[in-house]
């Protein structure tokens, strides 16, 4: 039973993680690769650019409403064994794709690989916080997460360098060949978690007993946190290179080396959040988000000045998705490590990323390309509200979920604040 079988923890990231972090990198890169070959999509898919575009809100619909599907089939599978499958669905989605000889058949292709890479990030996620002391989750979990970060610097760039020399093709040929590595890692070093003595004869939990989580108020409020955080933080993201060349007056061919250097903000922010995520979790999502709000109200004021429009995006970078850490170990302890809330977490910040995206896309028409922005500020004011009250949970001060027994005395108790 993937929600209920604790493997043998470590005090020190396992190897295990870091090939997990080489799956989501798979992932990241495939719902990328769209986003870097838009014209020669349509080009060869004799449609419009807008329609390409669609294919991103299918992809990330998919991995919010399907990836939780997915994981309700794998639930009795263990865990392992649950990620081969993900693996060899997500293979199939990509050679779909690069084979795709129409529209239609692209949007397939789409949903396939938008649900197994949802079911996967649940399924690495829950199998990380279950490989590691309960005292170093976040930085487990900052460490898979990495492959996220490393997506978005290396993963874009990627797909969209090989797809302009070999054709939109090859790019998602590129991310099956990477699919088919990570799966091969995750057979040589990740483990099936082990089972304690008398568990294999235990009846397993219904699926109404692991979906009981969900009326805790603290992990509701966890979970919309979470949407507006990424929300506020793709609302700007996601027209960055319009803003960039029309606003700010950077030519287009140093969008790339912005959003580069964006993508290192994130990959030095993820490190930093990872290291407090466990002993500050409600202190680093408030301080973090606040953080935000400034560098969102910033870019939105001063996008028209190169200097400073450039230092608030990078801040944007530090504070903005790098937040994940924080967000799953918050979660964790609200409503425990089993696959299913972490899967639905993953689809909660795949929300934002709709909401972020689509909402701002509404605004540009009526208000211009500085709404987005102000968008993100409202989002991350919201956020802040709804995190706030946990800092009266004693629960997430110290810890351990609301029906875990009372720590021993000797055992360290992690403040968050």
């Amino acid at each position: 039973m993937i929600a209920t079988s604790p493997p043998a923890r470590t005090s020190s990231v396992p190897a295990a993680v870091y090939v997990l972090a080489v799956g989501i990198f798979a992932m990241v890169t495939s719902e990328f690769a769209v986003a870097g070959l838009m014209p020669q999509l349509a080009d060869s898919l004799h449609t419009g650019i807008a329609q390409i575009g669609y294919l991103v809100t299918v992809f990330a619909v998919a991995m919010a409403l399907g990836g939780p599907l997915l994981i309700l089939v794998l639930l009795r599978i263990p865990p392992k064994s649950a990620i081969m499958i993900v693996f060899a669905i997500f293979f199939a989605g990509n050679l779909l794709a690069a084979l795709a000889p129409s529209y239609p058949v692209m949007v397939v292709a789409r949903v396939v690989t938008g649900i197994a890479a949802q079911a996967f990030f649940g399924l690495a996620v829950s199998l990380v916080l279950r490989l590691v002391d309960e005292q170093i989750r976040g930085r487990a979990v900052s460490v898979a997460i990495s492959g996220l970060m490393l997506g978005t610097l290396l993963g874009l760039p990627l797909a969209t360098f090989v797809g302009d020399r070999l054709g939109w093709q090859a790019a998602f040929w590129t991310v099956a060949v990477l699919t088919a590595v990570a799966a091969a890692l995750t057979l040589a070093f990740v483990q099936e978690p082990d089972r304690p003595a008398g568990a294999e004869d235990a009846p397993a939990p219904s699926v109404a007993t692991e979906l009981r989580v969900f009326r805790r108020p603290q992990l509701i409020l966890a979970l919309l946190s979470s949407t507006l955080i990424i929300g506020a933080t793709f609302s700007v993201f996601s027209f960055l290179a319009p803003i960039l060349t029309r606003i700010t007056g950077f030519g287009e061919g140093a969008v790339p080396l912005l959003l580069l250097a964006y993508g290192a903000a994130t990959v030095v922010g993820n490190a930093v959040v990872g290291r407090l995520a466990d002993r500050h979790t409600v202190a680093t999502l408030l301080i973090g988000t606040s953080l935000n709000i400034v560098f969102l109200t910033g870019f939105a004021v001063y996008t028209g000045s190169r200097p400073l429009a450039v230092m608030f995006l990078l801040g944007i970078g530090l504070v903005g998705v790098t937040m994940n850490p924080a967000m799953a170990v918050r979660v964790q302890r609200a409503g425990g490590i089993g696959v299913i809330v972490n899967t639905v977490h993953t689809s909660f910040i795949t929300l934002g990323v709709v909401v972020g995206s689509a909402v701002g896309s509404s605004l540009i028409p009526a208000f211009g390309l500085r709404a987005p922005l102000v968008l993100g500020v409202v989002l991350a004011v919201s956020a802040v509200a709804v995190i706030a009250p946990a800092l009266r949970s004693p629960y997430l001060r110290y810890g351990s979920s609301p029906t875990a027994p009372a720590k021993p005395a000797t055992e360290p108790r992690y403040a968050d604040v």
